[in-house]
């Protein structure tokens, strides 16, 4: 507890078609499959992830997907078909640590918006900084920032599954982080309330912890 500060744990029962691929993308890793079972986890000091990483893969069978080491913050990322060989990689990293999954920080929303009927300017400027999807001229944006950053990863994986929505880009780490959706007015609603509900509930179980 005194050496560690967790920053961030969250699992995902089921990476969606979208959120997998994106992880892949510009993945140096092992590349996780469409609805395999994911850990996100992040921590101070950052160049500590090694030592989460190592206990992870020496305890299970999970797969390193994402790595991102920054000045403060260290990220992982480990997936599996098996939900349970990912949910004992995450218990084996707390076992040892003698920290507990409520020990993370509380998620901080520091941008929601919606852009509706984006204009064709707006859109070419989304699409040109995307990493996913093109948006396109009339369609709705959804703009999340939170800190911790990798809490987006769930509430981005959760949004997608809620909506049929577009994908344009997600960074999960860094001082703060950025989730970037486009679809139908409707779909991104739908989209917005998935995602923002999903992090209340990882901050009403931190509360109660």
């Amino acid at each position: 507890m005194e050496k560690f500060e967790l920053r961030t744990y969250t699992f995902i029962d089921s990476l969606q078609p979208q959120l997998a691929q994106f992880i892949a993308k510009d993945n140096r890793v092992y590349d996780p499959s469409e609805f395999d079972a994911a850990l996100f986890l992040e921590i101070a000091p950052a160049m500590e992830i090694h030592t989460m990483i190592d206990m992870a893969l020496k305890a299970t069978k999970v797969r390193l997907g994402a790595v991102v080491t920054e000045r403060q913050f260290g990220l992982l990322e480990v997936h599996h078909a098996d939900q349970g060989e990912v949910q004992e990689a995450g218990q084996a990293i707390l076992r040892a640590t003698g920290l507990k999954i409520t020990d993370r920080a509380e998620v901080k929303i520091l941008t929601n918006k919606i852009i509706r009927g984006v204009e064709q300017d707006h859109a070419i400027f989304f699409t040109g900084a995307a990493k996913g999807n093109m948006v396109l001229a009339g369609e709705s944006v959804l703009i999340l920032e939170t800190t911790p950053a990798a809490f987006l990863a769930i509430a981005c994986n959760e949004a997608l599954k809620a909506a049929r929505i577009k994908l344009i880009t997600v960074q999960p780490f860094g001082a703060s982080g950025r989730l970037v959706l486009s679809g139908p007015e409707s779909e991104i609603d739908s989209a917005a309330e998935a995602a923002l509900r999903t992090l209340e509930v990882l901050n009403q179980e931190k509360r109660q912890g």
